[in-house]
């Protein structure tokens, strides 16, 4: 572990770390700024295709939005394509067998075992482009290009109070450890992909992460 990335440990740190530190966090800020204002211009024609199909594929709206936990344990609406069909979440609340194995599988359903998901859904799930919102959500300060899974707050709540430290120290990110490492396939290693982004976290790091992304989504392991 470096000394800068010590400081996310230690509240003794020097001022010289902490000034290291803010300039870093400047510096991704900067970058998910920019390369999010970008990709939103050059996705443009996708996001517009992939909403009139979704519309075509079911009734309801485009976007889906739902609270998540954010750095600070600061909440905010994030933003996806709507995979699923309208009131998937009063389905699952109106079906204990349902979501218990919800639950049971850390929150989440294999698209072939989820009644909920439409079937344009499905491929939009195993592309992610169902995430390409989120880049507005980048853009609003309310996620970082990559960083920890953005999570539920019932999700958030079953972590131990070490894994919530943990994930309330930096903006969740569209990318990060856990979802290149084979995201609903890594089980129940989030909280610890969480505790090992924090303690490593680095620009280069964020790089590496998103040069992996790619193959990962073209994969399309542990996606669903």
């Amino acid at each position: 572990m470096t000394q800068v990335t010590q400081t996310f440990r230690f509240v003794d740190a020097s001022v010289a770390q902490r000034r290291a530190l803010s300039v870093m966090f400047v510096a991704k800020r900067m970058v998910d700024i920019l390369v999010a204002a970008g990709a939103l211009v050059v996705v443009a024609p996708v996001v517009l295709l992939v909403a009139l199909l979704i519309k075509l594929d079911s009734s309801g709206p485009a976007l889906f939005r739902q609270t998540r936990v954010g750095r600070d344990g600061r909440r905010f609406q994030i933003v996806k394509f709507r995979t699923m069909v309208p009131g998937a979440e009063a389905i699952l609340a109106n079906d204990p067998p349902l979501r218990r194995a919800y639950e049971a599988n850390h929150f989440k359903l294999a698209a072939e075992a989820d009644p909920r998901i439409t079937a344009f859904g499905r491929t939009l799930r195993k592309l992610s482009l169902d995430e390409l919102p989120q880049l507005w959500n980048v853009l609003r300060g309310d996620m970082s290009l990559v960083g920890a899974r953005p999570v539920p707050e019932g999700h958030f709540e079953s972590f131990s109070a070490a894994a919530q430290a943990d994930y309330t120290r930096m903006r969740p990110g569209i990318t990060g450890l856990w979802q290149v490492n084979g995201r609903s396939h890594a089980g129940d290693t989030m909280p610890e992909a969480n505790a090992e982004y924090v303690e490593r976290w680095s620009l280069v790091l964020d790089l590496r992460i998103m040069l992996k992304t790619l193959p990962a989504v073209l994969r399309r392991h542990g996606a669903f």
